[in-house]
C-alpha cells in the first residue's frame, strides 16, 4: 500500500503548539461570521478536492509528538481520515459537545479516556463522575 511523505516536523514546544491550537478557536474583533463561514467553505472545498482525488487506501503518516494523537499508530489510511472528518463534523455541528462540556468541563478526550481507562498524563485527566475537569 503506498504511503504519503511524513508531515513537516513542528519544532515548537508542546506549550507553544497548545497555545497556537487554542488560539485557532478565538474569534477576533475584526472577524465577521460571514468571513468565518467563507473560510470554512473554502477549506471544505479544498478538503473535498483532496478526498476526491486521493486513493482511499493510501497511508497518511500520523504526526508524532502531539499528546492528543496515538503513539502506537504510525499511519492512517485516507479512508480512515475521511471517516474521522465526518465524525468530527457531525459531533461539532450540533454543538452537543458544547452543552456537554458546560456541565462539568469534560471534553471528548477526557470522556473517551475515562471510558477506556487511559492513564492520566500532564495533558489529559480521564473523566470521573463528580470531577470538574478544569480545576
Amino acid at each position: 500500500m503506498p504511503a504519503m511523505p511524513p508531515p513537516v516536523t513542528d519544532e515548537r514546544s508542546g506549550e507553544e503548539r497548545m497555545a497556537a491550537y487554542a488560539d485557532d478557536f478565538v474569534v477576533r474583533e475584526d472577524e465577521t461570521l460571514v468571513e468565518l463561514l467563507a473560510r470554512f467553505d473554502r477549506q471544505a472545498g479544498e478538503t473535498l478536492t483532496v478526498l476526491r482525488d486521493a486513493d482511499p487506501d493510501v497511508l497518511v503518516p500520523v504526526p508524532q509528538g502531539a499528546p492528543w494523537l496515538p503513539r502506537d499508530v504510525s499511519h492512517w489510511s485516507v479512508r480512515w481520515v475521511a471517516l474521522h472528518l465526518v465524525e468530527e463534523l457531525a459531533r461539532h455541528a450540533g454543538h452537543g459537545d458544547l452543552i456537554r462540556e458546560a456541565i462539568d468541563g469534560a471534553t471528548m478526550y477526557e470522556l473517551v479516556a475515562g471510558r477506556e481507562g487511559w492513564p492520566e498524563t500532564p495533558w489529559l485527566k480521564p473523566w470521573r463522575p463528580g470531577r470538574q475537569q478544569r480545576d
